[in-house]
C-alpha cells in the first residue's frame, strides 16, 4: 500500500496542531449578558492581512494547492479560499468553531482560533494574495 507523501505531511501537521490546540487551557468564562439585553450582531472586526499571512500554515496545506482533493472524512474537492469574500470566510470559520458546520478537521482548526485570528485570516485570504502551489 502506498501513501501520498503530501497527504501524510498534511495529516501529521493537522494531528500535531490539533493536539497542541486541545492541550491549551480553556478560556476564562465570560459574564452572562443581562436578561433583558438583546444580543448584539457579530460584526467582523477589521483584520490585519499581515498577521493573517503569518497564521496560514494550518490553511495552506489544503487550501493553497490548486485542484487538491482530500480523502478524510470523504473524498471531496478542497475549495481555494484566496480571493473569497472576507465576510464569508469570517462566517464560515465561526460556524465551524460553533459546530454548525461538520467537517472534523475544519472544526478542530477553527476551535483554536480567536475572533482576531479569524478576522486576520479572512483579511489575508480575501485579498487573493496567497501563494498557490501546484499539486
Amino acid at each position: 500500500m502506498t501513501f501520498n507523501p503530501m497527504l501524510l505531511a498534511v495529516a501529521a501537521a493537522v494531528l500535531t496542531w490539533s493536539s497542541a490546540a486541545l492541550a491549551q487551557a480553556p478560556a476564562a468564562p465570560q459574564a452572562a449578558p443581562a436578561a433583558d439585553a438583546a444580543p448584539a450582531p457579530a460584526a467582523p472586526a477589521a483584520g490585519d492581512p499581515v498577521k493573517g499571512q503569518a497564521g496560514t500554515r494550518m490553511c495552506s496545506g489544503c487550501h493553497e494547492i490548486q485542484g487538491w482533493h482530500t480523502a478524510y472524512p470523504e473524498v471531496y474537492h478542497v475549495p481555494k479560499i484566496a480571493g473569497q469574500n472576507e465576510a464569508y470566510i469570517v462566517a464560515a470559520l465561526r460556524e465551524y468553531r460553533a459546530g454548525e458546520r461538520q467537517h472534523p478537521s475544519m472544526r478542530q482548526i477553527a476551535a483554536s482560533l480567536s475572533d482576531a485570528d479569524i478576522a486576520n485570516l479572512a483579511a489575508y485570504y480575501a485579498r487573493g494574495i496567497s501563494q498557490v502551489a501546484a499539486k
